[in-house]
């Protein structure tokens, strides 16, 4: 059984008939289990207990077996010379710190027989809810409050991996976007390699190409590494592959490799060359997406502003016209790239009421964490609903830290489980 439980059971107290002396046989009696520490050093800080009629403040130090205090080498850390209490579960050996000082030790047992215990904590399948037992049999444990703290913690997070990619881009607003926009062109399957073409490919160099859709067709795809053994398929290729290589020396552009990209049992729509090529349009089609796109205010602007807007035949004379860009597509667009921009956005900002609101107004999305959910009684109704919901499932059912989870907190509820 994993040390987070231990966590729990000490911050929450829920332990039933706690040791009344240490491993040593001295009395003890705890006072306060202290503040739960979320950085580097002790478990819990500011503790106060009482051993053997005097009293302590100090830190708190928990693990599954006493031994592991020398496998984290504690006791070569002064940052734990202020443990005044070490608990575990099994007791295997006595502890010191760095002075040579003896840490008191108390065993504090929990229950080896319950089955959802086991279920919570050593699950190895990924596609699991540890929860989803309880979840079947009450759905209304997840409660909207707890969904709309998520769907808050969501927006919050993306918006510090946007200033993140604004430390990259040097603060430019443009560029970031051009990133992310890329990155989620790859639909999830091919995030990873198209966030690297956009970091390979500088924004300036497409914005100097930017009127010729057959130039920066080119310069994508030969980017991507999917011109190099293709090129002789058809006229156009060729063409392609002959622009890009000028292109190429032009800008001392460095290709990817070829194999970073996914293609097995994918949609045709899907296809890498496919997304490429939409990208590409995109930019040729819009001078000022990202200033466009952070001006508009309703959901339906930003999806006219995201559609492919075809020109006449001269403009395809050279290029093949790319496949439109389906409504489906573009509001996961929306989700993933614009409205997180648009919150985070200092010169335009955006009050999270709005963002959730237009949320709301957009489809719920359809992949398998959201079906887990679903199989588990869930109600879903909008994007709001998914991206709380796999803001939950990545952040908290896939690390398990249930503990750290309001349906955690039910579900490890003394008197509704009887856990001792």
């Amino acid at each position: 059984m994993p040390e987070i439980l231990l966590h729990y059971i000490w911050q929450k107290r829920i332990w039933a008939g706690f040791p009344q002396t240490t491993t040593d046989g001295k009395p003890i009696e705890i006072i306060s289990v202290g503040q739960y520490n979320i950085h580097a050093g002790p478990d819990f800080s500011n503790a106060h207990i009482r051993i053997n009629g005097q009293d302590w403040v100090g830190n708190i130090e928990i693990h599954v077996h006493s031994s592991d205090w020398y496998k984290h080498r504690h006791h070569s850390d002064p940052a734990y010379d202020t443990t005044i209490l070490h608990i575990v579960s099994t007791a295997d050996k006595e502890v010191f710190n760095t002075r040579g000082e003896q840490i008191p030790q108390c065993q504090l047992n929990y229950p080896q027989n319950k089955d959802y215990l086991t279920q919570l904590f050593t699950q190895s399948t990924w596609h699991d809810i540890p929860c989803g037992k309880q979840l079947m049999d009450d759905p209304s444990i997840l409660t909207k409050g707890w969904k709309a703290t998520l769907l808050e913690k969501r927006l919050e997070c993306k918006r510090q991996s946007i200033n993140q990619l604004l430390d990259i881009t040097q603060g430019s607003w443009t560029h970031a976007f051009y990133i992310s926009l890329a990155h989620n062109f790859g639909f999830h399957t091919n995030g990873l390699p198209f966030e690297t073409l956009a970091l390979q490919t500088p924004l300036s160099c497409l914005q100097k190409h930017r009127n010729s859709l057959f130039q920066l067709t080119a310069i994508l795809l030969g980017q991507s590494g999917l011109l190099k053994d293709t090129y002789n398929d058809s006229h156009e290729k060729t063409a392609l592959w002959n622009e890009y290589c000028f292109l190429q020396k032009k800008f001392s552009l460095i290709p990817l490799e070829p194999s970073l990209w996914k293609k097995a049992r994918m949609y045709p729509y899907g296809a890498p060359e496919v997304r490429i090529r939409q990208f590409a349009h995109l930019i040729y089609q819009s001078e000022h997406l990202f200033a466009d796109l952070m001006g508009v205010t309703t959901i339906e602007q930003m999806i006219d502003t995201l559609s492919l807007q075809f020109g006449n035949d001269e403009t395809y004379a050279h290029i093949e016209r790319p496949m439109p860009l389906g409504r489906k597509s573009i509001e996961i667009l929306l989700i993933n790239t614009v409205i997180p921009y648009r919150y985070a956005y200092t010169q335009c900002p955006l009050n999270i009421e709005t963002a959730i609101h237009w949320l709301e107004n957009i489809k719920k999305e359809d992949n398998t964490i959201i079906r887990q959910w679903k199989n588990l009684g869930q109600e879903i109704k909008s994007a709001a609903d998914t991206q709380a919901l796999i803001h939950l499932y990545q952040n908290y059912c896939q690390p398990h830290l249930c503990f750290s989870c309001q349906i955690g907190h039910q579900v490890f509820s003394y008197k509704q489980l009887e856990l001792f």
